[in-house]
């Protein structure tokens, strides 16, 4: 019978890094351990007894030993009341064990005693997840049993969260009704009282559990519009008062250490929260609009970026042409795509395949989204001048191997990077075009001559993201000739031929979707290619070659992710253009 984490247990024992950590001494471990080999029990009950260190330092020190997290009732600000409703109560009293949070098919558990093997079992069985533990206190698992537990059926919808706000909302309504005369010592009372407090935490909180990328606050005439963006599509949560925008707002305006009396200029800003044992940084950008202010806030987790190169989401023999030339010593590998469609996940994962320390890799980004150990990631601030080209430029006299340029957009960054590539570097960068052969008209257009193109680049990359079907609700079904003929498919439909559908359940909120995967279609600049450039042929004419040359496209390669099960058509059709 496996165990559900495969722990990894210290070569130092719990006292051991308890005198490491300098929580009590040698000496002191030497009398616990006496009284252990007295009396037995457990040598952490021992330490505590005697008063050497708090439950905490030594849970703390047994979550270390174990690799896994030790949590705190403080640090456990929610729990979405559907992973609640996974556990019933008297089960996690029994197996003292709470479910804290869902990613990837695994659920988190909170337990008391991690190494409780039976209590795992049961939990595996009875929510039908992988069951990854973090270590709590007795007191602690009881406390968040007590909070959580009898109030998330009264608490289950952001809906009911707006009740406790019911009367700061008539205050607001009173106050601030003509926005330009505004108090701002009063606003600034009304957005730390406890009401729009807990109602901008839930909604942080409550899209961090949804899976959310993107918040959008969003003022319209007459309410004040909340939605979340979730794998690639925004859904609408919660219409809250229009009285309460401005208090929203000058919320997160001060979390994230902004002006609460500019109003008519855009702002951005940042901020970190801890949930749980998740640290997530949102990033925040504000807009002036007729209805007032619109915010919308980004969220990126640290340490939930998948950098494996194998999941992006690349088809048959793909992923070969790709590691095959960011392995090469120089050249230009170019990503395009529109925002939102994975560059940057690829853009990292690449790096981190290849990185090592016999390579000097150094970025310039705009913004540096995820830290990368053993990579070298400059912000540009084109406040202060530190433009990608000028970047690029400085980066260049500290003897770089590998360069990363976060998007090239205009003539100055483009011949930087490509007098980078023909100098011996490996370039990655990005590109906004629809298509790989588009990669080549947007640098000729920008006043790259063809010539340079051809010398420096060695690989174009487009690529989408498309909702992956909902393992949980997945059912088969068999496509009609209609559907068959819109995505292009010159077959009529057979008995084997089956596409999938999700019907659409309680762990992907009724959508059918749950989570993302890439498809892309690959330009090598082979010998034919530049022959095509270098004689003027135009878009449709260097496609053509491309495709003569094996180049999959975008639908193709969405079509075999239907084929396999993993996507719809439907998601296909969204996320790419009709081929001639």
């Amino acid at each position: 019978m496996a165990h559900p984490k495969s722990y990894t247990l210290s070569y130092k024992s719990l006292g051991a890094l308890l005198v490491e950590n300098k929580v009590f001494s040698q000496e002191q471990l030497d009398k616990a351990l006496d009284r252990q080999r007295k009396k037995g029990g457990l040598l952490g009950d021992i330490i505590i007894e005697m008063g050497f260190a708090s439950e905490g330092q030594v849970l703390g020190a047994l979550a270390q030993q174990l690799s896994i997290p030790h949590l705190t009732p403080d640090e456990v600000v929610f729990i979405d009341p559907e992973v609640i409703k996974l556990v019933p109560e008297r089960m996690a009293r029994q197996s003292m064990a709470i479910p804290v949070s869902i990613r990837d098919n695994t659920l988190t558990v909170a337990m008391v005693d991690p190494f409780d093997i039976i209590a795992i079992d049961d939990l595996r069985t009875i929510t039908n997840y992988k069951i990854n533990t973090a270590i709590i206190s007795k007191s602690g698992l009881e406390a968040l049993i007590n909070r959580f537990y009898g109030v998330s059926d009264r608490e289950s919808s952001l809906e009911d969260v707006l009740k406790d706000v019911s009367e700061t909302h008539l205050e607001l309504k009173k106050e601030f009704d003509d926005e330009r005369e505004v108090n701002l010592e009063r606003l600034r009372e009304q957005v730390e009282e406890a009401p729009i407090v807990k109602l901008v935490d839930y909604i942080i909180s409550n899209a961090i559990n949804e899976r959310a990328s993107d918040i959008h606050i969003e003022p319209q005439e007459t309410r004040l519009s909340i939605r979340y963006r979730i794998d690639g599509v925004l859904h609408d949560i919660i219409s809250p008062a229009k009285a309460l925008q401005m208090a929203i707002g000058s919320r997160i305006k001060i979390m994230s250490n902004m002006d609460i009396a500019e109003r008519r200029l855009p702002q951005d800003g940042r901020f970190t929260i801890k949930q749980g044992f998740r640290e997530v940084d949102l990033r925040v950008s504000t807009l002036p609009t007729i209805f007032g202010e619109k915010v919308v806030m980004r969220l990126l987790e640290k340490g939930a970026l998948s950098l494996d190169i194998d999941s992006l989401g690349f088809g048959d023999g793909q992923l070969e042409i790709f590691r095959s030339y960011i392995s090469k010593p120089h050249g230009m590998v170019l990503l395009t795509g529109p925002t939102g469609s994975g560059k940057t996940t690829t853009l990292y994962s690449a790096l981190t395949e290849i990185k090592s320390s016999q390579t000097n890799i150094v970025t310039v980004e705009d913004p540096v989204e995820y830290q990368i150990k053993g990579i070298y990631q400059v912000q540009a601030n084109l406040k202060i001048g530190l433009t990608f080209a000028n970047g690029l430029r400085h980066i260049l006299r500290q003897d770089p191997d590998i360069i990363m340029v976060g998007e090239i957009r205009d003539l100055e960054t483009a011949e930087m990077a490509i007098r980078s590539a023909l100098t011996g570097h490996l370039v990655f960068s990005t590109l906004h075009t629809n298509d790989a052969v588009g990669t080549i008209v947007r640098l000729i257009n920008m006043g790259v001559e063809p010539y340079l193109v051809c010398s420096s680049l060695s690989l174009a990359v487009a690529q989408r993201l498309v909702r992956k079907i909902c393992p949980h609700c997945k059912e088969s079904y068999k496509p009609t000739k209609e559907m068959l003929r819109s995505l292009g498919v010159n077959e009529k439909p057979q008995k084997d031929l089956l596409f999938h559908q999700g019907k659409g359940c309680h762990r992907c909120k009724g959508t059918g979707y749950y989570g993302r995967t890439g498809i892309c279609e690959i330009l090598e600049m082979k010998a034919p290619v530049r022959n095509a450039i270098l004689n003027g042929a135009d878009i449709e004419g260097m496609r053509q070659v491309a495709l003569e040359l094996g180049m999959t496209t975008l639908r193709e390669g969405g079509l075999q992710k239907v084929r396999d099960g993993i996507t719809t058509p439907e998601e296909v059709l969204r996320a790419t253009i009709e081929e001639d």
